[in-house]
């Protein structure tokens, strides 16, 4: 019997887009239904009731939540495909340190950048070009965070990429002026279909900030 694959996810999450990125690196069909997080479905509801929250991944019926832990659920269950997290237990201690890293930081600044106004502001886009500043000394002079193959941070980390163009936008500033090498990774991850078909357009989530920011009374 084939795998029944469900993934119940919001188009502009990037948490989301990690699970698309992987299922895609691992050749895996699936069916994708985008929630109204507003009205969420009974079936998110069910599967997920302590957060309520996307993404959830439904494996033949049972529910696997939370980003991190679907991106390395992935990778033990479809494991004849390349392998996302490496082989070697500190390796694989320092990709969840980084993917932790980028979960406690790198959204947060990126959300200030948007939601905020004045110093404010200042402070989170500072913040956020010191964290990128980190993360490219982690890459080094590596093609990825893997190394010359796509892994867990890479994966973890390129979906932000897509608010980009918002977070530069709003905040009147420049990524790449500061974090070059930084923004020349996730180029070369966008040239994997796996990336590039799973993020979507950054003027369309630019357009979704912006319905957000009215929402929030955010001028």
């Amino acid at each position: 019997m084939a795998d029944e694959v469900i993934l119940l996810d919001f188009w502009p999450s990037p948490f989301g887009m990690r699970a698309r990125i992987a299922l895609a690196e691992k050749g895996v069909k699936y069916e994708y239904r985008d929630e109204d997080l507003q009205n969420k479905s009974p079936l998110l509801l069910q599967m997920n009731p302590v957060h309520k929250k996307i993404p959830v991944l439904i494996h033949n019926g049972k529910p696997i939540c939370e980003s991190l832990i679907i991106l390395q659920y992935i990778d033990e269950v479809w494991k004849d495909k390349l392998p996302l997290m490496p082989s070697d237990p500190h390796k694989r201690a320092q990709a969840r340190f980084w993917a932790d890293f980028t979960d406690k930081k790198i959204y947060d600044c990126g959300r200030r950048i948007w939601a905020t106004k004045g110093e404010d502001q200042e402070a989170a886009k500072k913040e956020f070009i010191e964290c990128l500043k980190l993360l490219e000394g982690e890459l080094g002079d590596k093609p990825y965070f893997g190394g010359d193959a796509l892994d867990f941070v890479d994966v973890t980390l390129v979906p932000f990429y897509s608010w980009f163009y918002a977070y530069e936008t709003c905040g009147n500033f420049s990524i790449e002026a500061h974090c070059p090498k930084f923004v020349a990774w996730a180029k070369r991850c966008m040239q994997k279909e796996s990336v590039s078909k799973s993020l979507p357009d950054q003027n369309k989530v630019y357009d979704f900030v912006l319905v957000l920011k009215k929402k929030f009374g955010i001028e």
